[in-house]
């Protein structure tokens, strides 16, 4: 694998061995003034293993990047890329932050 970072190399070592679909894996590397962004494209079929329950192991998976990043003085963000021919219909809620959301706001919302 010469020629691959470290972060990159260490998001496709742990993807692929998550994943169905392993060959599908592709991870894109661009660097700017915000640091590194890993865009992470993958089999459809594989999206829910990447994200899990509650976007519990996206979560987990950023916070490993997150540390590799602090090794290499670098700050790096993940991007998960929604696959071609997604049966996704509308992009998700984004939360406030606010756990006690009233009745009315989430029925607000509903009708968006």
């Amino acid at each position: 694998m010469a020629g691959k970072f470290k972060d990159e190399e260490f998001l496709e070592y742990v993807v692929k061995a998550l994943v169905d679909v392993p060959e599908a894996v592709k991870v894109e590397r661009k660097v700017d003034e915000m640091g590194v962004l890993l865009s992470l494209k993958l089999d459809q079929v594989d999206m829910g293993k990447i994200i899990g329950r509650n976007g519990n192991t996206a979560k987990a998976i950023r916070n490993l990047l997150r540390v590799v990043g602090l090794k290499n003085q670098a700050r790096v963000n993940l991007k998960i890329e929604e696959p071609a021919g997604s049966s996704r219909v509308s992009a998700p809620r984004v939360s406030t932050g606010s756990v006690s959301e009233s009745v009315d706001d989430v029925v607000e919302d509903l009708k968006l």
